[in-house]
């Protein structure tokens, strides 16, 4: 795995500081996607550690309780509602985040939607829902968000999915949105070195989360396939986590919470062919029930 470029220690201090020795970090995190799954078990996560959250979701009732689970963690912290496909959101979110938190430390852009479908069965409004929210949800978050972690030598956390890595049968437009949250989180890690503001990209594998309330694809065959990979996870959305926060404070910039996936990612580096001859082979499988 590639290292940030800093490493600011533990997290259960009431006050961080960076490795330069200024700029105080306060214990501040702003989540998108924060109101179900994955965005609500990093809140809890960094919540028992004493943080203030900054919590958005298009979903209300479910930020709101994110967030009182989060005061029963032991944070605090506001809720905002927020849709990442909306730039001025996003702004009026980072300007909540100055006037409530005089600022923000890490960003976490976790807000996403779920798609399949093979290629040919994907319209063109599919590929621009898809990118609008999972990829350029991402790039105006941390737009938005970057004055103030100049300010704090901030974290960004950005996250993917192996589908970014592995590129997956009837998943396309996922794959291909995933893949552009790698390659900026890769541009940012280098970009902003100077700024020593840190990097870190996130690749969990299918794991069970409530991600089918918001599935696109063109037949109910396709929704129920992806169930079960999500069912099929041997860990959850707060083992994920977990990992995140250990591997955040090991200073790992790309981070594969899944065993299975860092295994085929290694296979991938070694013997691509492979991994290409195995993905086609799925593909096959799961064309199969079409054709009988």
């Amino acid at each position: 795995m590639v290292r940030g470029e800093d490493n600011l220690p533990g997290y259960t201090d009431p006050i961080n500081h960076s490795s330069k020795g200024s700029f105080p970090m306060q214990n501040r995190m702003m989540i998108t996607g924060a109101g179900s799954g994955l965005g609500r078990e990093i809140a809890l996560r960094w919540a028992r550690e004493g943080w203030q959250l900054a919590l958005s979701d298009v979903n209300e009732a479910g930020l709101l309780e994110t967030l009182q689970l989060v005061r029963d963690a032991g944070g605090d912290g506001f809720t905002q509602r927020c849709d990442v496909r909306d730039y001025s959101q996003l702004t009026a979110f980072a300007q909540a985040c100055e006037e409530k938190l005089d600022g923000i430390d890490v960003i976490v852009n976790n807000a996403g939607v779920a798609s399949g479908g093979f290629f040919g069965e994907l319209s063109l409004e599919d590929w621009d829902w898809q990118i609008a929210i999972n990829l350029m949800g991402v790039v105006k978050g941390c737009k938005a968000f970057l004055p103030l972690l100049e300010k704090s030598k901030g974290k960004i956390v950005n996250v993917a999915s192996m589908a970014a890595l592995m590129q997956g049968p009837a998943m396309s437009n996922y794959n291909v949105a995933k893949a552009g949250v790698v390659a900026l989180s890769e541009s940012l890690l280098i970009e902003l070195k100077m700024h020593e503001v840190s990097v870190h990209v996130v690749c969990p594998s299918f794991f069970q989360t409530n991600l089918l309330d918001s599935f696109r694809g063109p037949t109910p065959a396709m929704k129920a396939q992806v169930g079960k990979l999500l069912e099929s996870s041997p860990i959850s959305a707060a083992d994920i986590a977990d990992y995140i926060y250990e591997e955040i404070a090991k200073g790992e910039f790309m981070i594969l919470p899944h065993e299975q996936g860092r295994m085929a990612w290694a296979l991938k580096k070694q013997n691509p062919q492979l991994l290409y001859n195995e993905m086609t082979t799925m593909a096959d499988r799961m064309r199969a029930p079409r054709v009988k």
